[in-house]
């Protein structure tokens, strides 16, 4: 049998302690990472910033794809997203994936729609929505559309329907 005594002073009493909150950090960090959202990607051989702190980059991010938007969201709303998609939630994602966006990463969680008056669509005067998922303070869905009976929903470029 082997027995080995430590003298316990403060000075290794704080470094066990402090050894051993690193060691709890360290696994909290490994068995729960945290979501995790894209801030720039490339799109078409441009930078794209997804980064959605504030009303300012929701707005720079709505002009990196050439919309006028309004200066304010005229609709700020938190939305949960089911654990299951139904057939709309299906077909909204398939908008997202041509994008590049993927909501499936996001199931279960809370996230707030903004939305805004879009001034600049080709061809429509009034009543076009410009609709941003942030989730992290990063845009990962969303979408340019009309409410309308025969409007129109698209990804956030024109071409994308």
């Amino acid at each position: 049998m082997f027995i080995m005594s430590v003298k316990a002073t403060k000075k290794k009493m704080i470094y066990f302690v402090l050894g051993l909150t690193i060691l709890i950090l360290a696994g909290v960090i490994i068995l729960f990472p945290k979501d995790t959202v894209a801030q720039t990607a490339t799109r078409n051989g441009v930078q794209i910033n997804y980064l959605a702190k504030d009303n300012e980059g929701r707005i720079s991010f709505l002009k990196q794809y050439g919309w006028d938007i309004s200066p304010e969201p005229f609709e700020v709303k938190e939305v949960a997203l089911p654990a299951d998609f139904d057939e709309v939630y299906q077909e909204y994602n398939r908008i997202q994936l041509k994008q590049n966006m993927d909501l499936t990463k996001f199931r279960t969680k809370r996230v707030k729609r903004y939305a805004y008056d879009v001034k600049n669509y080709p061809g429509v005067t009034a009543g076009v929505r410009a609709n941003l998922l942030v989730y992290d303070d990063k845009v990962i869905g969303g979408d340019i559309s009309t409410a309308e009976l025969d409007g129109f929903m698209h990804g956030f470029e024109i071409n994308t329907d």
